[in-house]
C-alpha cells in the first residue's frame, strides 16, 4: 500500500463551515467495501460549509466515494487540511493510476482492430500495467439519432408538454449509455433529422 506521511491540522466544526467545495481536505479512507484504519485521502466538501445545517459533512474523494463524518466528533477520524505548522502527522492513501472507462468506436469492430488499439495502450504504458478489468463490447447499429432529456411530468396529466433539452445532435443511439442525466429528467432517442432550411433564396 502506498502512502505518504504529511504535516496535517484536524479542523474543528466551526472551522469545517468556512470552507468552500474547492478547498482540498484529508478525510478517511475507510470505506464499506475496504477498511484502512489511521489512513486518510484527498476529497473535497459536496456541498458549501457556510450550507451546513447539521448532522454530518460529505465529502467525495479524488476517488470518487462519498464519506460521511461529524468533524466534531472525537471518537471519528475527523477532518484534516495541509499544514506544514500542524501538530499531527497522517497517512495519506496515493494513487495506483487510472481506470479507464471509455466509450470507444472501432470502425468494423474486428478482433484484429481492438489487439492493435490493445497493444498500443500496453507499448505506450508498459507490458503488463495495462490490464482489461471489463470488457463489454456492443455492436453499434448504423444509424444516427439526436438524444434529449424531457423533465419528467409532475402532478396532473394532460397539463403543459414536458420541457426538453438537446444532449446530443447525429450520434450513436449507444452514446445513451454514457451520459449522465440531470435527476428528475429521462433520456428521449429520436431518429435524427437533419434541419431543412426552408428559406427562400434569390
Amino acid at each position: 500500500m502506498n502512502t505518504e506521511k504529511i504535516a496535517a491540522r484536524r479542523l474543528s466544526l466551526e472551522e469545517v463551515t468556512k470552507l468552500g467545495m474547492k478547498d482540498r481536505l484529508f478525510v478517511s479512507a475507510d470505506t464499506a467495501e475496504l477498511k484502512l484504519p489511521g489512513c486518510y485521502v484527498p476529497a473535497f466538501l459536496t456541498k458549501s460549509g457556510e450550507d451546513f445545517e447539521g448532522g454530518s459533512i460529505t465529502a467525495r474523494t479524488v476517488f470518487q466515494e462519498e464519506v460521511s463524518c461529524l468533524p466534531g466528533d472525537e471518537n471519528e477520524a475527523g477532518i484534516y487540511v495541509a499544514d506544514e505548522n500542524g501538530s499531527e502527522t497522517i497517512e495519506v492513501l496515493q494513487s495506483a493510476g487510472v481506470v479507464l472507462d471509455l466509450a470507444l468506436f472501432v470502425p468494423s469492430g474486428d478482433k484484429g482492430a481492438l489487439s492493435a488499439l490493445y497493444a498500443a495502450a500496453r507499448q505506450a504504458f508498459g507490458a503488463d500495467v495495462v490490464q482489461i478489468w471489463r470488457q463489454g463490447l456492443k455492436e453499434v447499429p448504423d444509424v444516427k439519432v439526436d438524444i434529449f432529456e424531457e423533465q419528467v411530468p409532475r402532478g396532473r396529466k394532460g397539463g403543459d408538454s414536458p420541457k426538453r433539452d438537446r444532449r446530443a445532435i447525429d450520434t450513436y443511439p449507444t452514446r445513451a449509455d454514457f451520459i449522465e442525466f440531470t435527476p428528475g429528467w429521462k433520456p428521449v432517442v429520436e431518429i435524427h433529422k437533419p434541419v431543412v432550411d426552408d428559406t427562400p433564396t434569390i
